[in-house]
């Protein structure tokens, strides 16, 4: 995930402001990682430099 997108997602749930917690990087992506919400405190995984910003109910069906 490019670091710039930062700057358009939001939380899907809540639409409050994602805060980026990175474990891994090359260059500029955020290989993994998560996105948590600051309003709602939810985590969206970052994985293979992908966010899944799928609300967590969805996640669970699908996971």
């Amino acid at each position: 995930m490019k670091k710039d997108l930062m700057d358009i997602l939001a939380c899907p749930v809540c639409k409050g402001g994602l805060e980026l917690r990175s474990e891994a990087e090359a260059g500029d992506d955020v290989v993994t990682g998560s996105l948590v919400c600051a309003a709602c405190d939810e985590t969206y995984p970052i994985e293979d430099s992908i966010p899944n910003l799928l609300p967590p109910d969805l996640r669970r069906e699908l996971g």
